[in-house]
């Protein structure tokens, strides 16, 4: 059997990737999270799996009615604050209209406290990236073949600078977990993304 999630629908603008996607989750009136609701997509073979909040009405799917919402993350973190859901509202305006602010005002601190946590990126680096990338947004519109050169070179650069500092982090003996909360990542995509430095060339 075949099966796809949903996505989570916030996405930072940093380089954590899938690691730390929100959404608000869905809380049974015990406080439990429901499991992802399982629906036929019209083929015996091929079924979607969701965990939208919205699911949870106590009708749709026969799914549990939520009683309330809180901030999820991709990377397994729930939000302590509960926000009770008023489904006559949610009936009313649509559950892309209904307010979700609370539980994603909450995600964002969560994604706060990754980047504190996260190995800071020197400010010297930081300023050379930002005005990288303001002339290459000008080189992409004014000359975008030479903007594909410097970014074939960029790639090079990064290439080979990506994997001597992946041996200097094996060789330094690192738990895996130091190196997720450094990178600001999970342990399995910190591994993954570390993996695929080393194998670039």
């Amino acid at each position: 059997m075949q099966e796809t999630e949903t996505e989570f629908g916030w996405k930072t603008e940093t380089e954590f990737g899938t690691s730390h996607q929100g959404r608000p989750g869905a809380v049974l009136p015990g406080g439990t999270e429901p499991e992802p609701v399982l629906f036929d997509m019209g083929s015996s073979a091929y079924f979607r799996k969701t965990s939208d909040w919205w699911v949870y009405d106590g009708g749709t799917l026969r799914a549990p009615r939520a009683a309330a919402l809180r901030g999820a993350c991709s990377c397994g973190w729930r939000g302590t604050a509960l926000y009770p859901v008023d489904w006559q509202e949610v009936a009313a305006e649509g559950p892309d209209v209904y307010d979700t602010q609370g539980p994603r005002d909450d995600w964002k601190r969560h994604i706060a406290d990754v980047e504190h946590q996260a190995v800071p990126v020197p400010e010297d680096v930081a300023a050379l990236l930002g005005r990288l990338r303001e002339r290459l947004d000008v080189l992409s519109a004014d000359a975008p073949l030479a903007a594909l050169r410097v970014v074939a070179a960029l790639e090079h650069t990064t290439g080979e600078a990506a994997e001597a500092a992946v041996y200097a982090v094996r060789g330094d003996d690192q738990s895996w977990d130091a190196v997720a909360t450094a990178l600001g990542l999970t342990e399995p995509d910190a591994r993954t993304r570390l993996h695929r430095y080393a194998r670039r060339y």
